[in-house]
């Protein structure tokens, strides 16, 4: 942990926000001194809770009061780019954001260019990809503990391909060290596939991956809902929790859990958004990467969208990086637009505790 006691500012203070707030309230080289909300009477509530003064409407007054070392970009995924662009302009040091990144795929590769361009670490969000289990998995599948990786695959890549699929996306690609460079789908039901956004969408298919591998993809959960890799004597299945390892065979040809015994991690008290912030803090002291990146998000919405790009050409093979960069999938209007806008908003008593 760095001796630096960084300036953190969270835009964007609704029930996930906050759930950072409480976060970087908590570590002892972060301080929060400035929130950004839309929604008036709830920005009073937080500064009072987190006990922070410095209170705005936008990130266009956060950033003209004082410029933080940290920006924490929590916004509904429309207002992300603007956000995270005026944030890197501003210099701001480190920048994290949610899932989805964007629902246009230039819109992410401009906030990948912006703080790419100023030298800015760009985070991702709350990702499984950020346990330190799932890393440490990912560690050993590269160093070869387990063997030569010989497949993979994907379940219950559906619901929401984008919002909730970039999980499987962020640890397939983790783990296999490799990209996806081409899609074969198929989607279901038909009203999704015609529809703007991933609500409901069902997508099975096949990715090949950069490294060779073939990748089944069920939209449906099989008897696991996350990703499998395996080798020839190993088996190691992400399902939502830290990842099971099975080595070797028993007399009937079952395979054998294995104890991974998993190193312990110091930080505990958020889940795996813990791995997401305090790697991204080394990040930004200079020592390593972030656990989930920005371009990790853009690359797990890209694969959302040619995904379904390939269901909707009646199973057309769909190659990886795609050209057009203009092409878009919405999320569900609740992460498009947020909470107040969708008929959810969160009452001032929540917003108190």
């Amino acid at each position: 942990m760095s001796d630096t006691k960084y300036r953190v500012a969270i835009i964007g203070c609704g029930r996930m926000g906050q759930h950072y707030a409480e976060a970087y309230t908590t570590y002892p080289d972060t301080e929060i001194i400035s929130i950004a909300d839309a929604n008036t009477e709830r920005r009073v509530v937080l500064g009072a809770r987190f006990g922070v003064d410095a209170l705005y409407a936008d990130v266009e007054a956060l950033l003209h009061g004082t410029v933080p070392d940290i920006a924490v970009v929590v916004t509904p995924t429309q207002y992300m780019k603007d956000v995270v662009i005026a944030c890197a302009e501003a210099g701001v040091k480190g920048i994290s954001t949610e899932k989805p990144i964007a629902a246009r795929l230039q819109d992410a590769d401009a906030m990948v260019d912006a703080c790419t361009e100023r030298g800015v670490v760009f985070a991702g969000g709350n990702l499984q990809r950020a346990m330190n289990e799932v890393q440490e998995a990912a560690s050993r599948l590269h160093n070869g503990e387990f063997g030569d990786i010989k497949g993979a695959s994907v379940h219950g890549f559906g619901g929401e391909i984008s919002g909730g699929g970039c999980q499987h996306i962020s640890v397939l690609r983790l783990f296999t060290n490799a990209e996806v460079e081409e899609i074969v789908a198929w989607g279901t039901p038909p009203e999704a596939l015609i529809a703007e956004t991933d609500e409901g969408l069902i997508i099975n298919g096949h990715f090949r991956l950069t490294n060779g591998l073939e990748c089944s993809v069920f939209g449906a959960p099989t008897p696991c809902r996350g990703v499998d890799v395996w080798t020839d004597e190993c088996l190691v299945r992400w399902d939502w929790n830290p990842p099971e390892i099975f080595k070797g065979y028993d007399p009937h040809g079952n395979r054998i859990r294995f104890d991974p015994n998993y190193s312990p991690y110091p930080w505990h008290e958020f889940s795996y958004l813990t791995g997401s912030i305090r790697s991204f803090l080394a990040a930004v002291d200079g020592n390593g990467h972030p656990w989930i990146t920005g371009a990790d998000l853009r690359q797990a919405l890209e694969v959302a969208i040619a995904a379904k790009l390939s269901a909707t050409r009646n199973s057309a093979p769909v190659k990886l990086p795609l050209e057009d960069r203009s092409l878009t999938l919405y999320p569900r209007p609740y992460r498009w637009l947020g909470g107040d806008a969708t008929g959810s908003p969160q009452s001032l008593e929540e917003a108190k505790s």
